[in-house]
This record gives C-alpha cells, structure tokens and sequence, in this order.
C-alpha cells in the first residue's frame, strides 16, 4: 500500500520546525551573552561609552574620536545605580555659566572675573577633597592635575588653575583658545566622576536583572521542551534523567558568573549548525588525548612491570607456580576449558599449519643432512669427481623428503585423533601439564636457581623499565606525536600504481 503524501511530509515539517526553534534560541542566546559581556564590562568602561573616545595607548597621548556611537550613558546608568557627582556637576556647571556670563558681558567683565575666582575655588576644593575616590577613577583627578600643571608650566594644580583663570593670563591669551582647552582636556575628566547608590544589602546597586530574566525565562522553556523532546524519543528514560542531560545550560539560569554562559552558547551555535567548531575540537582533543595517552601508559607500564617484579621477589613463588595446576584451582570448570583448548589448537596445528610448511621443513632438513654427510660417507679426493656433489644433494633431498613426510603423516594421524573428544586424552593431558608444574616447584625449592633467577628476572624487568621510559621521553613527546597523527590524517594517499579496470 502507497503512503499517502501528507504521511511522508509531516515529520519532515516537524523537523524543519524545531531546527528553526534551535538556531532562533541559539541566535538568542548569543544576542544574550553578548548583552553579558557588555553589562560586566559597562562600569570599568563607563569613561568609553561616555566620551566616546578610544585610547588605543594609554602611555600616549593619542585618542581616536568615535562620534557615531550613541551615548547609552543616560540609559543604562540608572540600572546600575549611577548618578552623577555633586561636586564634579557643580565644578560642571559652573564653568558652563562662565562660559555663557563671558559670551554675553565678555571674560573681563566683573561678573566674569568673579565666576573665575570661584571656578577657582571649586578647583582647589576638587584637589583637597578628592570626589573621584567613590567612584574608583582617581586616574582621572591625576590627569586633570597634571594637564593645568602642564598648561600653566607649574608644579601645583592650584596654582596652575589659578594662573589660568587670572586677569593677567588672560590678557596675553586668547580666551577662546583657553575655553578649547578647558572644554576639550578638563570638563570631560570631570564628566567621568559619578555617585553609585548602595542596595539594602549593602552592595551597589545593579537592577540589569530586569533585562536578563525574560532571556532566562525562555532558556527555561526551551529545557524543558528539550527535556519534552527527549522524553518522547526516548520512553524509558527518567525525567530526572533527561533533564540532567541539559545540565550543559545550567550557566544560561544561574545569575552570577555568567561569563560561563560561552559554554551553551557555543555548545547551541555547534549543534544548531551556526557555527563550525569541529576544527577546533579535533585540535583540541588531539592535544588533550595525546598527553593523556602518554602519561596513560606510563602508568600503567609501570603498574604492571612493578607487579611482575613484585611477583618474581616473593619468597612463595614456588607456590604461586603449583596454583597453576588444575586441581589446586578454584574454579572447576577452569580445567576443561584449558583442555578444550588444547583439543581446539593442537589438531589445528598438526593437520593444517605443519603439512603448509612441507616446502621449508624439507629444504631445512636436506641441508641439514647434507652438512652432516660431508666428510662422513666418502672421502674428499672422491668428493671431487664429476656428479658425486649432485647425487649426495640428491640423497639428502630424498632422506628430507622422506623424514619430513613420515613426520607430517605422523602429526596429521596424531592431529585427528586429538580433534576427536577423548575423555582420557584430556585427562591425561592436564595431568601432564600438572606434573609439569609440580616438578618445576620442587625443582626450584631444593637449588639455589630460584634465588639466582629471582635477581635475573628483577634486574631484567628493571632495565626493561628504564629504558622503555626512556625510549618514551626521548621520541619526541606530545608535539612529535601530534604531528605524526596530522601526517596519518591530512597526507594525501599516493595513487594505486595498479588501478583497477
């Protein structure tokens, strides 16, 4: 029967839907992080956003005027509990007044003159009572002081606004070029101080939560419809279970330290396909795997070398070697699996692997026979005459044959009756293997072997460690490493010299 259309659109639709859900969050969640960044950002480059001037190097003075940003100052202050100073405002307007008072009667009239002793007098109560300590830009005060000390070539800032401000400075100056100056280099240090209100708790004030909650009201819904989603793919998972594996965007919910908020934010731009970070990952992950691989290793190397010298130490070694025999094993069924395997490789090897070496065993043992007849069967002057060497190789050629046939006919009949189950055969057997090791105990009790193999097996394991790790630390290390693995996985491969038709 044909599905009907519809049938075979609708998941597809469905899809699509909740692919557009996951990059429309994704986009969302970047537009949030970058909200962020400028928050946590915003008081220590409040100066920034309020004059709108880059200082690419601080040491120099060098600023580059950005004019076609807006101002955000008068906006964004009151959620973090700014306002502006009174003092540095009165110093502020003061000097405005000054300058309408002076376009008006001219700098010389005597209101004029009397708004710069006081613009004086508010300077010198500037410097003694250092508003700019609440708001944390003491930097500020400094500048100002050093550019009037600069501008009236003095070592006091009081003196030096003083000398500014008096009649017979002004006299010599042109007073628009000095109104520049105190626009353009004074004022807006003054601008840069502010009050910051203090909460109930004792903190300052910062209302940004306001912003941030409706952003984290629609992380939590997207959980939980992500958490939804995979309930229904997957009924037999726990809801503890499935909401758990989101615990990747527990950062996006939390409102402290929400710098972490680039974990989900890149994790969501990845999976929703916005953002390419699989270079980065491999990079990442090769460097990581490479270092651990290698201390991996080591470790375990060393575990286990460290345990077989442990071992061959023991006093009871003999006794480790008679718990190799089967009756003094736990495990019962350990015996018939040890025969089991025996019945499984042996016949393997006598019928099939020794008859495919018939061509090697035959040329080893005529050359072998050959050697042996030299000398032996007929004397050296007869060795010499025409086709007696080529009728001894032939000799030989045939004993070889002939012994490594009878031996090959032999191990297949042994082969196939071994392949047969014989309860006898197998009993046998593991008494064999048993006495095998029960002779090889006593024999170590009652010599001094066991000492001297002890200490030799020891010092071998030792010397071994040494220099496997030294053969570790000497080959390159992890940049070697992770360069042999980019030249296994970006070296193109070289074309087939053979290609197929």
């Amino acid at each position: 029967m044909v599905r009907p259309r519809w049938q075979g659109v609708k998941p597809r639709t469905i899809q699509l839907l909740w692919n557009r859900w996951d990059q429309a969050l994704a986009l969302i969640a970047a537009l949030n992080l970058i909200w962020v960044i400028f928050d946590v950002t915003y008081i220590p480059l409040r100066n920034f956003w309020l004059q709108r001037t880059l200082y690419p190097l601080p040491s120099i003075n060098l600023a580059l005027p950005l004019p076609w940003l807006p101002n955000i100052t008068p906006l964004y202050d009151p959620l973090k509990g700014i306002a502006v100073h009174p003092d540095t405002m009165s110093y502020v307007e003061h000097f405005r007044r000054l300058e309408t008072t002076a376009s008006k009667q001219g700098i010389n009239s005597p209101a004029a003159r009397q708004m710069r002793l006081e613009l004086v007098v508010k300077n010198s109560q500037l410097v003694d009572e250092n508003p700019f300590i609440s708001s944390g830009n003491v930097g500020a005060l400094e500048k100002l002081k050093n550019r009037l000390r600069a501008r009236a070539e003095m070592d006091s800032a009081k003196q030096a606004a003083a000398h500014l401000l008096s009649d017979r400075y002004l006299s010599k100056h042109d007073w628009d070029q000095e109104q520049q100056f105190w626009n353009n280099k004074i004022l807006p240090l003054a601008e840069t101080n502010y009050s910051r209100g203090i909460d109930e708790n004792g903190m300052p004030i910062d209302l940004s939560w306001r912003i941030d909650i409706p952003f984290q009201i629609l992380f939590l819904l997207d959980i939980l419809v992500r958490t939804i989603r995979l309930k229904r793919r997957f009924p037999a998972i726990a809801w503890r279970d499935a909401l758990l594996r989101r615990w990747i965007d527990l950062p996006l919910l939390i409102p402290f330290w929400r710098l972490l908020r680039v974990v989900p934010v890149t994790e969501r731009l990845s999976r929703a396909q916005l953002l390419n970070l699989e270079p980065l990952r491999a990079a990442v992950s090769r460097g990581v795997v490479a270092v651990l691989a290698l201390e991996l290793f080591e470790v375990i190397t060393l575990r286990v070398l460290d345990a077989m010298q442990g071992i061959v130490r023991s006093p009871n070694l003999p006794d480790r070697i008679l718990r190799l025999c089967s009756h003094q094993s736990v495990d019962s069924s350990e015996e018939r699996e040890l025969a089991e395997l025996l019945r499984l490789w042996l016949p393997l090897i006598l019928t099939q692997v020794g008859p495919g070496m018939r061509p090697q065993l035959v040329a080893l043992f005529g050359h072998a026979l050959q050697r042996n007849l030299d000398g032996l069967v007929l004397p050296a002057p007869l060795r010499e005459l025409p086709g007696v060497q080529k009728a001894e190789s032939e000799l030989s050629h045939q004993l070889a044959m002939g012994m490594v046939d009878s031996l090959l006919g032999l191990s297949k009949s042994a082969g196939d009756q071994l392949g047969q189950k014989d309860q006898v055969l197998e009993d046998l057997g593991i008494q064999t293997l048993d006495r095998f090791w029960e002779e090889l105990a006593r024999t170590l009790e009652q010599g001094v072997v066991l000492e001297r193999s002890q200490e030799l097996l020891v010092a071998f394991l030792e010397e071994f460690k040494r220099t496997s790790m030294f053969q570790l630390h000497t080959q390159g290390g992890v940049d070697e490493l992770i360069t042999e693995l980019d030249g296994l996985n970006f070296n193109p491969k070289e074309p087939d010299s053979n290609p197929r038709a």
